[in-house]
């Protein structure tokens, strides 16, 4: 097969991948987890069924799939604030508030039950934690974070205490529990 077909019919894949993530994302928003089928999808995507089956073994894969990307984007996005130049408390704080606004635009119970689990989330909250981490590492050498507790529990204490923003109404109320959160890796007066 020539190379230029190689790549054609990969791009072509990558497509259809991405209209069926997207796709189905959209379902989900709209109808809600439980009211998605793959034949649904498959009409939707523009596709047929038996293409579908050979992307996808059924729609928790596919959700799967879309949630692995978004978390990547939101990693991603987290990093780069955390690696700004600047101060590192500052830095810490808008990745902090960044996440506390994740987690207050959380999906659906039903979603989160299904798709916040597995190695994809255990690796993606390492690598949030080791973010902290790094920075309250940081912070504590310029005296701004408290050294009585160790920067990975710390960092843990954080993710934790913010993921409470999912259950608040208002974006004020989001943003005191971050300078709660704050204050609360800061030394003690």
């Amino acid at each position: 097969m020539p190379k230029l077909w190689k790549q054609t019919i990969a791009s072509h894949r990558t497509e259809v991948r991405e209209a069926i993530i997207e796709t189905t994302g959209s379902l989900v928003g709209s109808l809600g987890l439980r009211a998605v089928t793959m034949l649904q999808i498959a009409k939707e995507a523009g596709i047929g069924r038996a293409t579908l089956y050979k992307y996808f073994p059924d729609v928790e894969a596919i959700l799967r799939a879309w949630h692995e990307r978004h978390v990547f984007a939101h990693l991603t996005e987290l990093a780069a604030m955390s690696h700004a130049p600047g101060d590192p408390m500052k830095r810490l704080h808008a990745v902090l508030e960044a996440f506390a606004a994740l987690q207050h635009r959380r999906h659906a119970a039903d979603l989160v039950a299904l798709l916040h689990r597995g190695a994809a989330m255990d690796d993606a909250k390492r690598k949030l934690v080791a973010m902290l981490e790094r920075l309250l590492t940081e912070g504590a050498k310029k005296g701004e974070v408290r050294r009585d507790a160790a920067p990975a529990e710390l960092a843990t204490y954080c993710l934790h205490a913010l993921t409470a923003a999912s259950q608040l109404r208002t974006k004020a109320a989001v943003r005191r529990l971050v300078e709660m959160t704050i204050a609360g890796v800061q030394p003690p007066r």
